[in-house]
């Protein structure tokens, strides 16, 4: 028997396509037919609160390299637009968007937050990128994408924008005094006045702080600068870790980041993406991942591979091993996925055929295969450890392995006292147990 305890695990769900496994859409019972119907993506976020999930949550990418027959529209909706829809069918679960500081106007995504965390009473958060291909660029007016450097500078005036905007005024401003005619406290409605190198915003903005007080901060970058700007400015993060030794080194190196800003002791919360293979059996959960495997065409395999490491590696002998890769300090691509390549072909000295089945599903995120206890055992592994506060579910398969989890898995982790049995708030900031 379990105790109760404490402190509960929180639990998010990446939503994309008809599962995070490349080949999740050509299975029989896949929903790629419903990619562009509104109530696909409604009904996953149902299922999402009927396990008293924390968070639907959409990536986003501001283009479409339709570049061959296996490109998936994953992206069909705008993500705002889209959780704007699951918010009318939802009542708890929280709804995070991303937003690219360097294609985006903060005043303009500023006030389409603050709209929706007002229309659903304090549900909403956002996860800051900075977006990583040329082709996004070229969609904006630009040739090519701003270095790394130069798209971290402009993400940090992005995100103090935002947190002016967000707090700008409070609704209890709106004095409406029929009888004095006083419609405003006009004295606390001021101009922001920024004046940045990226940035220069006047204000007021137009819509008051909402229910929970601003929309909760995320923030996904596992770089140098990626780690400094979810340490001044993120409520949470989400990490990319394939096993506990570089959940560890993430922990510390955001430790160390927030050792630099005005509030060194403050807890940012931690959640690495977490892929799951559940069965009643060991056996069945591996058949589970063997058929989405067996449907994977090699070539579409070795195309995520060649943007994760960014250099073509069509050519490689799939049953040599990995060619030797550059350190990370030189990387300038993706900086999460290519610590964990490297982590994985350091841990299993993989074929390249091998290294291929590791990042099938979730690119190298932890991924579990078992039994719901075998699951739940590295899950609490993870939390106790202090490396997870949490986890965000990238599905194989839609939506066949997110009920997989909520039927499975969550009252696994109920039954140990380790996730909540029913909603306790209503706000995205409440779920997440963050104070600001």
């Amino acid at each position: 028997m379990y105790q109760q305890q404490q402190r509960q695990m929180h639990i998010g769900v990446l939503v994309y396509g008809c599962g995070h496994h490349q080949a999740a859409w050509q299975m029989p019972d896949s929903a790629v037919e419903r990619l562009g119907d509104v109530s696909y993506y409604q009904e996953l976020a149902q299922l999402a609160e009927r396990g008293c999930l924390d968070i639907v949550f959409f990536a986003d990418n501001q283009s479409f390299n339709a570049n061959d027959s296996s490109a998936m529209p994953a992206f069909w909706f705008d993500p705002l637009i889209n959780l704007t829809a699951i918010s009318q069918v939802t009542q708890y679960v929280g709804l995070v968007p991303t937003i690219s500081s360097t294609f985006s106007d903060p005043y303009t995504v500023a006030r389409q937050l603050l709209s929706l965390d007002h229309m659903t009473g304090g549900r909403v958060g956002w996860n800051l990128v900075t977006s990583m291909t040329d082709i996004e660029a070229q969609n904006h007016s630009m040739t090519e994408l701003p270095n790394h450097e130069a798209r971290y500078a402009r993400a940090q005036e992005f995100a103090a924008v935002m947190q002016h905007l967000f707090t700008n005024w409070k609704a209890t401003d709106i004095v409406a005094d029929k009888e004095r005619g006083v419609l405003m406290n006009a004295s606390q409605i001021k101009p922001i006045e920024f004046n940045g190198n990226y940035f220069q915003v006047r204000g007021p903005i137009s819509t008051p702080q909402s229910p929970q007080g601003r929309p909760v901060n995320m923030q996904a970058g596992a770089s140098k600068q990626g780690i400094a700007l979810a340490a001044r400015y993120a409520d949470a993060v989400y990490a990319v870790s394939w096993n506990l030794t570089q959940a560890k080194r993430y922990r510390e190196r955001l430790k160390q980041a927030l050792s630099q800003t005005a509030e060194p002791q403050r807890h940012i919360k931690v959640f690495p993406g977490l892929v799951t293979y559940v069965g009643q059996t060991k056996e069945e959960a591996l058949a589970k991942k063997k058929r989405l495997d067996a449907q994977l065409p090699v070539k579409t395999a070795l195309k995520q591979l060649s943007f994760f490491i960014q250099q073509d590696c069509q050519d490689w002998n799939l049953d040599g091993p990995v060619p030797e890769l550059p350190p990370i300090e030189t990387f300038e691509g993706p900086t999460g996925r290519y610590e964990t390549v490297l982590e994985i072909i350091k841990d299993k000295q993989p074929t390249v055929r091998e290294l291929l089945g590791y990042l099938n599903a979730g690119g190298g995120h932890l991924t579990l295969i078992g039994t719901p206890k075998e699951i739940v055992d590295e899950m609490e592994l993870w939390f106790n450890e202090g490396v997870a506060d949490g986890f965000n579910l990238m599905p194989p398969s839609l939506p066949h392995s997110l009920n997989d989890f909520v039927t499975y898995i969550v009252p696994e982790l109920q039954q140990r006292g380790l996730y909540r049995k029913r909603y306790q708030s209503h706000t995205l900031k409440s779920h997440l147990d963050i104070n600001y």
